[in-house]
């Protein structure tokens, strides 16, 4: 058994001081322990997968990361961790509490994932390592960790098993309730404009020194056929990541951050405004181009119509929300909404109508984000 401040503090000293997750009884001592220190920061999560996005967002931005999560929820990670920190080589340190493990009493529905969880991440791309059981294995494992990830871009995971961490109090400040604001309607005119044209309208609106995570599909395809920049992130994979990557960025560099999302990956992801109205980064601005379709799979549709989102914004604790249906009418509700602290929120309706000839990013994920990481830390 181990006490979980020489965990932080061996963590610290190999700097790893940002932390994400989804709460577990295993993980209690050392979740306490993070959310008890003022020197690491931690983010609560909504969901596993949500945990896994943020890190990789404050990755982009200079930070090192954990995720910690209930291995019961490790199904809800693997599509980041193989579609987003596998093919653009962004490195975590995996924390899986290790419920069902074989020979251990536990619950019925912790069973079959307590047997395949070690195989599991090993199947995911993620880099295993024996948990430490005994104060002076910390140091080398987490040393041996931060190794392999600097070495090859790529994920750890350490499976915590039951008691491996003696009981810790928790010290949590109390966090007030976000002000809640009214959503403001800028209306439309008599066509949807084409989410290309969106696009470039918010480009030229941001400074060139902002941060743009587009979500994945046609969204990241038309940015880039607009302009390529270092300021970009293309998400190709990881669909409903790309509000908490921008979430994690955010949170960790003093750049303007836009998300330009996609009314199927918000859907996907809907928990990710919760958390981004709770954190309340300043200069975040999280823009939804709704076209009420999967255009990039066939145009199938979504159930967007059936979904205020800037009333959902402005629930979650957006500090700004939103809706417009014409170019001249989203270009006014960007400029109000750039011009107050975030988290800001513009919902635009946007035609269905693909662009011909679209092309991909030819810029390989793992330099996309390389670059990224660059521009947002002042490299560049």
């Amino acid at each position: 058994m181990i006490e979980a401040g020489d965990f932080l503090s061996a963590a610290k000293r190999q700097g790893i001081d940002f932390f994400t997750g989804v709460p577990c009884s295993f993980l209690t001592p050392l979740m306490n322990a993070v959310i008890s220190d003022r020197e690491a920061r931690y983010v609560g999560a909504t969901s596993e997968g949500e945990a896994v996005a943020i890190a990789a967002g404050a990755w982009c931005a200079g930070r090192e990361t954990v995720v910690m999560f209930q291995n019961s929820g490790l199904g809800n990670a693997v599509n980041p961790l193989t579609s987003l920190n596998h093919p653009f080589a962004i490195p975590t340190l995996v924390i899986a509490t290790w419920r069902g493990e074989p020979g251990v009493k536990d619950e019925p529905q912790h069973e079959l994932m307590g047997q395949i969880t070690p195989q599991l991440l090993a199947l995911a791309g993620v880099h295993g390592e024996p948990f430490p059981l005994a104060a002076a294995d910390i140091e080398p494992v987490l040393a041996r960790a931060v190794a392999h990830m600097r070495a090859t871009g790529q994920p750890v995971g350490l499976v915590q098993p039951k008691g491996a961490i003696a009981p810790r109090p928790l010290d949590e400040a109390r966090a007030e309730p976000a002000p809640r604001v009214a959503p403001v309607d800028f209306g439309g005119g008599a066509s949807l404009p084409r989410r290309m044209d969106v696009l470039a309208l918010l480009r030229d609106k941001l400074p060139e020194s902002a941060g743009l995570v587009a979500t994945t599909g046609h969204t990241g395809r038309e940015l880039f056929t607009l302009q390529d920049h270092v300021g970009h992130l293309y998400c190709v994979g990881s669909m409903g990541g790309a509000s908490a990557i921008g979430l994690g960025a955010a949170l960790n560099c003093e750049r303007e951050i836009a998300v330009l999302d996609g009314d199927g990956a918000a859907l996907m992801k809907l928990g990710n405004m919760a958390t981004i109205g709770a954190e309340a980064p300043a200069r975040y601005t999280h823009v939804l181009l709704d076209n009420g379709r999967h255009l990039s799979t066939g145009g199938q549709a979504t159930v967007s119509a059936h979904v205020d989102f800037a009333s959902v914004a402005a629930a979650c604790g957006y500090r700004f929300a939103a809706r417009a249906s014409g170019l001249a009418e989203a270009g006014a509700a960007l400029d109000a909404a750039l011009a107050v602290p975030g988290p800001r929120f513009v919902h635009v309706k946007v035609a269905a109508e693909e662009v011909a000839g679209l092309g991909r990013p030819t810029v390989a994920p793992r330099e996309v984000a390389r670059r990224f990481r660059a521009h947002l830390t002042g490299a560049t």
